[in-house]
């Protein structure tokens, strides 16, 4: 078993750990001795598949506490003060400060998305108000099915973080996409969860809990590439996916912003707080940020918006005939960012995006300086880590005063929650200044 390095933030916290029946679970002994080992207080469940793979004995060994295996049990040793009722579920429910689904197989994924609580891991998750960390792991063609996808979205939409899979060898053979996220990236994500979950309500909370990170605070994130058109079917694109659009105003709300995501791509389903414009071209999006922009604490400019457009889109369908050539006359598209620095209110931190192909420390710290910005994400997009239309990037975030930050190649929620605690900072900053 290797050394994990275990972040800051765990020591004393309580993290329950539901382990679920997919050959990952293998990882799970290496999980619960990290998190042990960085302080955390442990307590465990264990799906009825998951029993078939690991003995709840070898857990109970690692986290220190009996395993609940059933819903009518004696609750495990240390569970909430006065629960006389004997339903495990509930204990260890009001116990948790953060929940850690490990390996969320499909399976698992649509029973949390779709509330069933006949077995000990659906009907704590059910029971549970702490915030719930989602870690998938299965065949690539079964985290590709739409009804993964559909039931995934849904536990993300109800504030759920999803650490994504990453690409590795699967339990078929294959090379692709569903391999467990690493330990590391799991720890990782559980005390940043710890870090921004919202304060208890004032009659359950301690003195001086702390309030979420971002709560009252407005923010605007644009997303997707846009469209410009050439003709009534046709346009100039790019290959954004939206998908770190969509991480960012997801990691914002967990931190209790109202969130505006302005988006050239297909839309996050619906969630508390989270008010969405759809747009396709470069002037729509301008126009829609500048709508709320005065009440904005925090931009992020996550949309790859296109540099040119077609001068004169044609009003029908533009066709062959014959044609061996076609010229199109392009003209600049609004530089959306450029005018949000000239717009911006008092106070308010923007977050500039840059996805380029060469080197990527001159060229972030070029634009931040061109564009202004308070901080500038550069992300690479080429090679076999390219952040352009996949579901995972890495990221090299420099500020203004020469501060530079990297994020290793993983998930793009992880790359969000990066993000995010840099601009925070300076939201933070902003605020008292």
């Amino acid at each position: 078993m290797r050394d994990v390095t275990a972040p800051a933030g765990l020591r004393g916290r309580r993290v329950l750990v539901h382990v679920c029946g997919g050959i990952a679970v293998v990882k799970v002994p290496e999980l619960l001795t990290a998190l042990r080992r960085a302080g955390a207080e442990v307590r465990v469940t264990m799906s009825p598949g998951a029993l078939a793979f690991l003995s709840p004995l070898t857990l109970q060994a690692l986290a220190g506490h009996q395993v609940a295996v059933a819903l009518l049990a004696a609750p495990p040793a240390g569970g909430a003060d006065g629960a006389g009722h004997g339903m495990t579920h509930l204990t260890l429910a009001a116990w948790a400060e953060c929940q850690l689904v490990v390996p969320a197989t499909a399976d698992m994924c649509a029973r949390l998305a779709l509330g069933l609580a006949d077995e000990i891991v659906g009907a704590t998750a059910l029971a549970c108000p702490a915030p719930l960390v989602v870690a998938p792991a299965m065949e690539a063609a079964m985290w590709r099915h739409p009804a993964t996808r559909a039931h995934v979205a849904q536990l993300a939409a109800r504030g759920a973080v999803i650490v994504e899979p990453v690409a590795g060898r699967l339990a078929s053979g294959r090379e692709d996409v569903g391999r467990l996220a690493p330990v590391d990236a799991l720890l990782a994500q559980v005390a940043r969860t710890l870090a921004a979950a919202p304060a208890p309500a004032a009659s359950e909370s301690e003195p001086g809990a702390a309030a979420p990170t971002l709560a009252g605070t407005c923010v605007v994130v644009t997303s997707g590439g846009t469209r410009e058109p050439v003709d009534p079917v046709r346009f100039l694109g790019n290959r954004s996916s939206g998908r770190m659009g969509v991480a960012l105003a997801q990691a914002a709300l967990r931190r209790g912003a109202a969130v505006v995501l302005v988006t050239a791509a297909p839309p996050p389903p619906s969630a508390p707080g989270l008010r969405v414009v759809e747009v396709a071209t470069a002037e729509e999006m301008l126009a829609a940020v500048r709508r709320d922009l005065p009440a904005a604490g925090l931009v992020l400019m996550a949309a790859a918006v296109a540099d040119w457009r077609v001068a004169e889109p044609a009003a029908d369908k533009l066709r062959r005939r014959g044609r061996r050539r076609l010229r199109l006359e392009l003209v600049p598209t609004a530089d959306v960012l450029q005018q949000v620095m000239r717009e911006r209110p008092p106070g308010c931190v923007v977050v500039g995006f840059a996805a380029e192909t060469g080197d990527l420390e001159p060229a972030a710290r070029a634009k931040r300086r061109a564009k202004g910005v308070d901080l500038l994400v550069a992300n690479r997009v080429v090679g076999p880590q390219s952040a352009m239309g996949g579901e995972q990037a890495s990221a090299l975030i420099v500020d203004a005063r020469g501060v530079r930050r990297e994020v290793a190649f993983g998930p793009k929620a992880e790359v969000a929650e990066a993000v995010l605690d840099e601009a925070v900072r300076l939201v933070a900053r902003a605020a008292g200044a």
